[in-house]
């Protein structure tokens, strides 16, 4: 007993070390971790490995040993979890997508609903292996059939191979229900973070097609929705807290956008939008149509720097509804199913998904909202991390689960 504080101590210190290393290497802004965050030292540590993961990345990189982003992938991959004795998972292949199929053992009275589920990690990471236990969750405590999809990842593969792939799975799945056990009227796309994203996109493009049964729900789990504005109230209360920064949030759109992060600047100072566009869209992405509850944590938002034409013609296609569904028109909206939207207090992505929820109830869409006051972005993949809970990822997947078992 007497070795756990010195020990203790020992990794705090490996973990300053290690976030100044990266702070030092990575020009990253400095990290806050708001009093109200759940479990704020263990989310020091689980920081400071990923900031040590990217600042070896970026040694690896300038020797030529590998790319920053390769090296990432590798670490984030995680051990291979042992046979599951309640699931029987298969990985296959649906219209030549990787997914992997997660199916209770258990008898069923009837079939199953279906998820198909989209990870998150900015379009740049993630894999089947990264979100195996959230999978493995979902599929035991819903008693559903769960396929997870291995979209290609940008940069290498840019926007639209994401949406594309997770578009050509969900139909292959949904042409084929009958081999899964699966009822075809309660079919749902689930998603956390760019795999929110991705599922409202998938969500909107099937909403109001005929030769395919409807989604019985979206489920979207603190989603990326829009690249028009990074200087809503929540990029500014949170563009410090882990584990996703301001900077990283523009950084991934345009990763997947065009393979690079060129116009990173522009982007979130806004001078890639013109001015007509962003009067347009003022509709539905705006600070005004966001609760004053949620202003009360000093927003000081920042006026748009002027329109640069040259960026915006790099950019424009971030004002594609596929890439960033909070912009399609009502028509669609109307049409979406039943919708479950969580939201993290200390997350940049906060107010994207409270200005969706009330597109969606503006439309007649059912929204069930849950929100995670001490919740930060990617909690729900931390919900059992490397020996250690954070309870507030325990009480997301679990709402999650409880709006499953209500359909």
């Amino acid at each position: 007993m007497a070795l756990l504080p010195a020990l203790l101590l020992l990794l705090l210190a490996l973990a300053a070390l290690a976030l100044a290393l990266a702070a030092v290497l990575l020009g990253l802004p400095s990290y806050d971790i708001p009093p109200g965050v759940n479990q704020p030292a263990k989310l020091r540590l689980v920081l400071a490995v990923l900031l040590a993961t990217a600042a070896l990345g970026r040694i690896l990189e300038k020797t030529g040993l590998c790319s920053q982003i390769t090296f990432g992938r590798y670490v984030r991959q995680g051990r291979k979890l042992g046979v599951d004795p309640k699931l029987f998972i298969q990985d296959l292949q649906f219209n030549e997508v990787p997914v992997r199929v997660y199916q209770p053992k258990a008898t069923s009275d009837g079939r199953r609903r279906g998820i198909i589920f989209f990870h998150g990690g900015g379009w740049v990471f993630g894999s089947l292996d990264t979100y195996e236990k959230v999978c493995r969750y979902i599929s035991r405590e819903s008693e559903s059939v769960v396929v997870s999809v291995q979209y290609r990842l940008a940069p290498e593969h840019k926007y639209p191979a994401a949406y594309e792939d997770c578009l050509n799975a969900t139909i292959h799945f949904m042409k084929n229900i009958e081999h899964y056990g699966v009822d075809a009227a309660n079919v749902i796309v689930c998603g956390d973070s760019a795999g929110g994203n991705l599922a409202a996109a998938v969500s909107q493009t099937l909403a109001g097609g005929s030769d395919l049964p409807k989604l019985r729900a979206q489920i979207l789990i603190y989603p990326g929705l829009q690249a028009l504005d990074f200087n809503l109230p929540s990029y500014h209360q949170n563009r410090g807290v882990p584990l996703l920064f301001r900077e990283r949030a523009a950084f991934f759109a345009l990763q997947y956008l065009n393979g690079h992060a060129l116009h990173m600047q522009e982007v979130l100072e806004g001078s890639h939008i013109p001015p007509d566009m962003r009067l347009k869209y003022r509709k539905w992405v705006s600070p005004d149509n966001i609760p004053e509850k949620f202003k009360v944590r000093g927003v000081k938002p920042l006026r748009p720097t002027d329109f640069i034409a040259e960026v915006f013609e790099k950019v424009k296609r971030l004002c594609e509804p596929n890439l960033c569904p909070l912009l399609v028109e009502d028509a669609v909206v109307q049409q979406l199913p039943e919708s479950f939207i969580l939201t993290c207090e200390y997350d940049v992505l906060r107010d994207d998904g409270l200005l969706y929820k009330k597109r969606l109830e503006d439309n007649g869409v059912r929204v069930t909202w849950y929100h995670l006051e001490d919740g930060f972005h990617g909690v729900i993949s931390l919900y059992d991390y490397c020996g250690f809970s954070f309870p507030a990822g325990k009480r997301g997947l679990d709402s999650v689960v409880n709006f499953l078992k209500s359909l």
